[in-house]
């Protein structure tokens, strides 16, 4: 009997349908693959996949539920979703600050207005004020304020100043917030890694209007250039080893010939036709469908086919 591959997506119409044309013509029969439709969820009950690709269940709690309840019966979905539940973008720079890799100085805040269902005295391990000149001090203006736990650019800001900063702050509601070091950088990338192995470095340009993104070149040249593709190259297989993602981007701002790790919490990352380009399109696609086959060949109905990153590993490994 062939072995099944679905994918869950949603408003996304390039990447889905190619993916599963690619899967069908590698898999020769043995494997194929569908769009995931559901019509019941019983608890426990196993739907047939050897593997699910996740594209949406960020926005669609159910389907966070459903894959969950695949991974029980032994689906190997992409991307874990416990482990894709329970992160976030502070958490990645904190474990990737103890593992060598070199990031914007960072620190979080507390939200500008207080979560539902909470009181002033519910903040009683909180020093108030905050140590303003410590982290004014520490990252520097400009800098950036993003959500630690958000993504697609919302609500990403760039502040000039301390009265700059606070405003913005203001407009963010109960959003907990990041705020990061601006790296003026000499070149800009994107990085595709799939499976913490096929590893495609793409010259991007985040100043961009959204479809010009990838409509641009390498600023580094000759050995410097490839001396700075090996270790970006080496950093996202770090990176994703230890966070344990089989489908992610990385977003490295050179400074000085040092790639500096932006933002590398992207479990559904953009792969439209539209944006990426052709060739960063047939790439995805080729080694997306790729991946797929090879987890659904090393599928065994009834066991776990779990992913976890090197952080989760290291940590069961402790006696």
């Amino acid at each position: 009997m062939a072995k099944k591959v679905g994918i869950l997506f949603g408003m996304e119409d390039t990447f889905p349908w190619e993916f599963i044309n690619k899967v069908n013509e590698l898999g020769k029969g043995e494997v194929i693959a569908e769009p995931v439709m559901i019509d019941k969820l019983e608890q426990g009950a196993d739907y047939g996949y050897a593997v699910i690709i996740d594209r949406i269940s960020q926005d669609v709690p159910f389907y966070r539920a459903y894959l969950k309840n695949a991974a029980v019966c032994g689906t190997y979905v992409i991307n874990n979703p416990f482990w894709w539940s329970a992160d976030e973008k502070f958490f990645n720079n904190a474990l990737m600050s103890k593992i060598g890799v070199p990031l914007p100085k960072t620190v979080l805040l507390p939200s500008s207005d207080r979560p539902s269902e909470t009181t002033e005295t519910s903040f009683r391990n909180m020093k108030f004020p905050l140590d303003w000149e410590y982290i004014f001090d520490y990252v520097g203006f400009p800098c950036y304020m993003k959500p630690h736990d958000g993504g697609g650019w919302k609500n990403v800001y760039r502040c000039t100043d301390k009265e700059d900063l606070w405003q913005k702050l203001s407009e963010t509601g109960e959003l907990v917030m990041m705020v990061q070091e601006e790296i003026v950088f000499d070149d800009y990338y994107r990085v595709y890694c799939l499976g913490q192995k096929y590893v495609h470095i793409m010259p991007y340009e985040p100043r961009n209007p959204h479809h010009l993104r990838y409509a641009t070149e390498h600023q580094t040249q000759g050995a410097q250039r490839k001396k700075l593709l090996k270790t970006i190259t080496d950093l996202t297989l770090k990176m994703n080893k230890a966070l344990g993602y089989d489908f992610n981007t990385v977003e490295f701002a050179v400074r000085d010939g040092i790639p500096y790790a932006i933002d590398f919490c992207n479990p559904a990352p953009d792969a439209d036709r539209n944006s990426v380009g052709e060739e960063n399109f047939a790439w995805i696609v080729e080694h997306a469908a790729k991946l797929a086959i090879e987890k659904a060949n090393e599928y065994v109905p009834g066991k776990t086919n779990i992913a976890w990153g090197n952080f989760v590993k290291d940590g069961l490994g402790k006696k």
